[in-house]
């Protein structure tokens, strides 16, 4: 079983709910005041007979009209045809933009030879919810073009592959674990998208529960430290994949 991070860039999010292109090295954060700055990071998983991306980023295009995530897979030996499975945990903007290429008022789907794999209840939400962090039009376009398949509750949906509903980021929010027998690799979507929310207990208010995604991350990463997981960290600014270790009631991410 494989990894691959792939990076779509760091970006600052303000009340618009827009994600606008951050760099750290020329940009100045005083500049875009209250804003929340993010990293986003899908993740590609090779397992023994499928290939599988975990949540596909916001969908943004490369100065060639490319879209980075393509261009991502590429650079990790693959072709994004011949991805099998994309798997969702919820359908935030910043999670599902990339299930299409969106240019000059065009739009494909990203992987038209995949399952998207959806919580039924996150696709129903998504098209009555007024936020503006649901782009519905995305949504529509997949209903009629791609193989969706949805599952409902916690459950398995290969012998590699487990999801678990969480709820508390959205009503419909799920976890995946993959295991290939030997490793296992847990991703926590935006219940835990950084290691550092690991460390800090505390509650989030951009979570529809906040107290739940907190008791469920105590949760998520003791079961980490007793089974060896590797994490990730969608939204990882120090590191994107890590082991976590518990000691006298500290957890610490280690590689």
């Amino acid at each position: 079983m494989q990894v691959f991070t792939l990076f779509e860039g760091s970006y600052s999010v303000d009340a618009t709910k827009k994600f606008v292109p951050f760099d750290p090295a020329k940009d100045n954060p005083k500049d875009r005041p209250a804003s929340l700055f993010i990293h986003v990071q899908p993740f590609l998983v090779k397992l023994k007979d499928s290939l599988v991306l975990i949540d596909t980023g916001l969908g943004y295009s490369n100065e060639k009209g490319q879209l980075i995530l393509h261009e991502n897979i590429r650079k990790a030996g693959f072709d994004p045809d011949d991805v099998d499975l994309v798997l969702m945990s919820h359908l935030h903007f910043d999670h599902s933009g990339g299930m299409v290429h969106n240019q000059d008022g065009k739009m494909d789907l990203s992987f038209p030879n995949a399952t998207y794999v959806i919580q039924r209840g996150e696709w129903e939400a998504a098209f009555t919810n007024t936020s503006s962090s649901y782009r519905t039009e995305i949504f529509d376009f997949l209903q009629r073009n791609a193989q969706l398949r949805f599952i409902e509750d916690s459950g398995s949906l290969t012998t590699e592959i487990s999801y678990e509903l969480t709820g508390a980021h959205t009503p419909f929010h799920q976890v995946f674990l993959l295991s290939d027998g030997k490793d296992t690799i847990f991703f926590g979507g935006d219940v835990l998208p950084e290691p550092e929310e690991l460390v800090k207990k505390f509650i989030a208010k951009y979570d529809y529960d906040g107290r739940k995604a907190m008791e469920l991350r105590e949760k998520f990463g003791q079961q980490a430290a007793a089974e060896n997981w590797n994490c990730l960290f969608y939204h990882g600014k120090s590191r994107t994949t890590g082991h976590v270790t518990l000691n006298d009631g500290q957890f610490k991410i280690t590689d």
